[in-house]
This record gives structure tokens, sequence and C-alpha cells, in this order.
């Protein structure tokens, strides 16, 4: 009888087990549906777009093998674009990595907490506020005759550098630049604040004992304590910088003259304000090749240091 009750049991957990395995798989599998209908379908849907010539507005659609390929080759304002987002990415890596690991080092160096609570928000601030109005905040701030910009160097006896900062083709897209990583400064600051806050304190305190000083403990402390923050930091600042849009429609549309044009902005331009919506998606296909080449090689890397650790 005990022998009865006791198989019982086990075929209960038995089947309890695996009502549990078979309602795993059922969420595993939604979840798994939903992953490639909106992500992965849209992508290979994408890359069967950008081999045709298709009008938006009266659905005909053109097959043209690799011609938007091609024509993107041959398309200067391309270049100009894939530059402009590099350039982009290096500057954001610069700043928004870098120089945000370093401040936030700093601040969380402070010994006041209320001090350090206190630079940690302001800093915070601008990335609370939406993109639109910050980019139309400094639309204005780089107005030549009314914008601060130009008052302030006014006021510094600076009139040599006066210029129409969003107006000139060599200064545009620095400007947007510029913008965009007062932006998004502190959110990286705080994000890396967050990382040093997790690195045990003995480290710090062993290395005060045996004498080292704030750049040698940055060095060989922080730093390697937050390679793990600083490698994901820059898989999203590039592929941030490559994805830019509203920045730069919002500030200049990609003018002047295409001087301040990214992927992102002639993607839209070419796709739905002229109608070469094959076109767009050949540019679009580009944009996902660069920023998954760079996050893979990143991630790569990033495996290797931890290995060699």
């Amino acid at each position: 009888m005990l022998y009865g009750a006791a198989k019982g049991k086990r075929a209960g957990r038995a089947i309890r087990s695996g009502l549990r395995s078979a309602l795993s798989f059922r969420w595993a599998a939604i979840a798994t549906i939903l992953v490639g209908w909106f992500v992965y379908y849209p992508i290979v849907d994408n890359f069967i777009v950008s081999t045709t010539d298709e009008d938006i507005f009266t659905g005909e659609v053109t097959y043209v093998g690799l011609a938007n390929y091609q024509r993107l080759l041959d398309d200067p304002i391309v270049w100009t674009s894939l530059w402009n987002n590099t350039l982009y990415a290096v500057i954001s890596i610069v700043f928004q990595v870098f120089g945000a690991l370093l401040l936030a080092a700093m601040i969380e160096g402070l010994s006041s907490e209320n001090w350090r609570r206190f630079w940690r928000a302001v800093y915070f601030v601008p990335s609370a506020i939406s993109i639109t109005v910050t980019g139309l905040l400094f639309y204005f701030i780089y107005q030549p005759e009314i914008g601060l910009l130009d008052a302030a160097l006014r006021l510094a006896g600076l009139e040599s550098w006066l210029r129409p900062w969003l107006g000139d083709e060599d200064t545009a897209i620095y400007a947007i630049i510029a913008m965009s990583q007062w932006q998004g400064f502190g959110y990286s600051t705080l994000l890396f604040a967050l990382a040093i806050q997790k690195i045990p304190r003995e480290l710090y305190d062993a290395a005060l004992i045996d004498g080292a000083g704030p750049l040698t403990r940055l060095w060989h402390i922080t730093f390697p304590m937050t390679r793990e923050m600083t490698g994901l930091m820059i898989i999203i600042t590039v592929t941030g910088a490559f994805q830019v849009f509203n920045e730069v429609m919002v500030m200049t549309a990609g003018g002047p003259n295409n001087s301040s044009q990214v992927l992102g902005t002639w993607l839209y331009q070419q796709g739905f304000t002229q109608n070469n919506f094959g076109y767009g998606a050949a540019i679009a296909a580009v944009i996902f090749v660069v920023t998954m080449l760079t996050g893979t090689a990143q991630l790569l890397y990033t495996r290797r240091r931890r290995v060699m650790l």
C-alpha cells in the first residue's frame, strides 16, 4: 500500500514536471514567434525590397537586382552620410564612453554622499529632456543674430569666431554632434557610476594603504573593473550613432547642401519624400550591416579579453 502511494506521488510529480516543461516551451515558442515576426521578418523583407524599385503610392514593384546597391556606391551623398555617422560615432565614444567614465569616477570619488547625489542629478537632467526639444533648444542657441552662443562669443571678444553654425557646411554636423553629446553625456555617466558602485571598496582601501594616487587607482582598478560596462556602452554608442535621425532632422534636415546628412535622414528623404522606396531599403540594409558588424566585433573582443583574464 505504501509502495502504491509512493508510486502515485512519483507519477504526480512527473506529470507536474511535464506540464511545467510544456508551459515553458509554449511561452518560449510564443516569444520566438513574436521576435521572428517583428524583428527578423522585417530584416529579411527589407533586403528583398532593396532589390526592387517600388512605388509606395501605386504599389507597383519592379525587380532591379543589385542596382540599388550599385547606386549606393556611386552616390556621393551616401559617402558623406557614412562619414558623418562615423564622425558621430568616434566623437560619441570619446565623450559618452571614456569622458563619461572619467566623470563618473570623479563623482564617485567624492567623500560626501550628498554631493555625489547632487552631481549625478545635475548631469542626468539633460538626458531626461526629449531629443526633439533639445534639438529645438540648440537650434535657437546657434542662431547667428539672437543665439546665446554668438552672444557669448561677442562678450568674450571673439567676433572672428561668429558664424551661422547650422548654416555653414563646415560646422553644421559638428554643431549637431555637440548638442547630442550634451544631451546623452549624463545618461552614460549615470550608468558608469552604477558600475563603479559595484566595485568592492576593499580594492580602493588596499590601494590607499599601498600609497596609490587617484590616477593609479583609476587606471588599475576603475578601468579594469568597468570593462564590461565600457564594452556595452561602446556598442550602444556606435549603434546609436549609425541610427541617429531626430537630431539632424530637427536642426538641419540634412542641410546645408546635404553637408549634415546621415544615413537615417538620407534614407527617409529617398524612401518617403522622393518615393525611391527600394533605394531607401538598400540604405537601411547598409545601416543594419554596419551596426551588426560593429556590435559583433565588440562582443567578440570583449569575450576574448574575458577568456584571457
